[in-house]
């Protein structure tokens, strides 16, 4: 049995693929109980985000539960294995554990301790516990990530600067346009990143935000926390926004419509790409338009208007590259911070992995010196019960002094080659 990751992120996939490997909200408790009826699966976790998307799994059989999940792959994007299985990475064992462990650190993001990626990983494992799909070994590891990601947090600056992915593109425009001080400013969308958004742009003193949002009482429940002045509309009437708008950021959730085109799986676009060109058409200088959205809000084609700066997540990390030395060079910190807990963590599983062993040489033990006390009880009826007392504390002694030094062995060797040795040896001369 191998914990094993499987998964493609900013580093090894094109923008493209992340699209299609983006899984919504409400599809994920399907996706869980398929992995989770795999033959060579016993627990499953899918931890999906802007930048990654990524299966943890119990496997019975590496191969096996590998096959399982590039099908689950091929199935989610509509493409064959081999159109993916290079930008795919796979883990297993102690690299798996390392690999989540530095996930939930923030050393495996576009934006180096992004706060976003901790409260991603606890929310991939609480769904994953409420389907039924993490059990004992998945729920064991994603609670020692968590601690890990708040150990590296809490010990380190590697959360401090640019904080998220959101607050780094917020700063981003503001590198890009001089300031966003006075400017209006519209956000598309109002689910978990737009609210970011909203609330650093209302740090940043923006003279008036618009929240565009399929939803509007979402929008106006996000624009009566916000201090800035805030206008509300819905998504059909974005495109009147953006003639005097400075710059726009889009971030809806998986499931709404694409500015410029339709995506897959989507309704008709928000505005097309005609109407776009149109709203913006004549302006003195151009719209500054960042997406923000896996997959992406704003048709690429955008991007080419004289009208139109359009940035999406690809570039954020290469612009915010200055902003991020501070936060570089704690990553040593935290890498040591990871090796230590890594090491923790296989000290304990392994320490798990023997303990039924141990209880069951310990449990025969016992079972005979309790049959050899009744073996020769009627000759035992002329001890006091002081006598009895000193006896019983007699052959308990014997056994544990016997079962002393296997146990220590074998809880020295846990996890080795040797190990594994040791227990299978004494297992059979136990007969366990």
């Amino acid at each position: 049995m191998s914990i094993v990751v499987v998964g493609a992120n900013h580093r090894t996939a094109p923008l493209e693929l992340l699209e299609r490997m983006s899984v919504r909200g409400d599809s994920l408790p399907k996706m869980l109980a398929h992995l989770r009826s795999g033959e060579h699966t016993s627990e499953a976790v899918v931890l999906a985000t802007c930048n990654r998307t990524e299966v943890y799994l119990v496997a019975e059989r590496f191969h096996g539960a590998f096959g399982e999940v590039r099908n689950f792959f091929s199935d989610l994007t509509y493409l064959p294995p081999d159109r993916f299985a290079d930008n795919l990475y796979v883990h297993y064992d102690e690299q798996a554990v390392t690999h989540l462990f530095e996930v939930a650190a923030g050393l495996d993001s576009a934006v180096p301790g992004e706060h976003e990626i901790l409260g991603q990983v606890r929310s991939a494992w609480e769904v994953a516990r409420s389907e039924g799909t993490a059990r004992r070994g998945l729920n064991l590891l994603f609670r020692h990530a968590v601690e890990v990601g708040k150990r590296a947090r809490s010990e380190t600056r590697i959360g401090e600067h640019t904080a998220s992915v959101s607050q780094a593109a917020v700063r981003m425009a503001g590198d890009r346009l001089g300031s966003l001080v006075g400017h209006k400013v519209v956000v598309v969308g109002a689910g978990t990143m737009g609210r970011r958004l909203a609330r650093f742009l209302d740090d940043a003193a923006v003279a008036e935000l618009v929240l565009a949002n399929r939803t509007l009482e979402r929008a106006e429940e996000l624009a009566s926390e916000l201090m800035v002045d805030t206008k509300v509309v819905a998504l059909e009437d974005l495109a009147g926004e953006l003639g005097d708008a400075r710059a726009l950021f889009s971030a809806t959730e998986a499931d709404h419509a694409v500015i410029g085109g339709p995506r897959a799986g989507s309704g008709e676009p928000v505005v097309p790409a005609e109407a776009f060109a149109g709203a913006v058409a004549g302006r003195e200088a151009p719209l500054l338009v960042v997406d923000l959205a896996v997959p992406r809000d704003v048709a690429p084609a955008l991007g080419a208007l004289d009208s139109v700066d359009l940035l999406d997540m690809s570039t954020v990390a290469e612009v915010t590259e200055s902003a991020l030395a501070q936060r570089r060079l704690e990553v040593t910190r935290v890498r040591r911070i990871v090796d230590d807990e890594v090491l923790r963590y296989m000290s304990a599983s392994s320490a798990r992995e023997v303990a039924p062993l141990i209880a069951a040489i310990h449990g025969h033990g016992e079972e005979i010196r309790i049959a050899e006390l009744q073996r020769f009880e009627k000759a035992m009826r002329a001890l006091d019960r002081d006598q009895r007392e000193m006896l019983e504390a007699l052959t308990k002694g014997i056994v544990a002094k016997m079962l002393h030094e296997p146990t220590i062995r074998l809880k020295d060797a846990a996890g080795s080659s040797q190990g594994e040795r040791l227990a299978a040896s004494l297992a059979e001369l136990f007969d366990l």
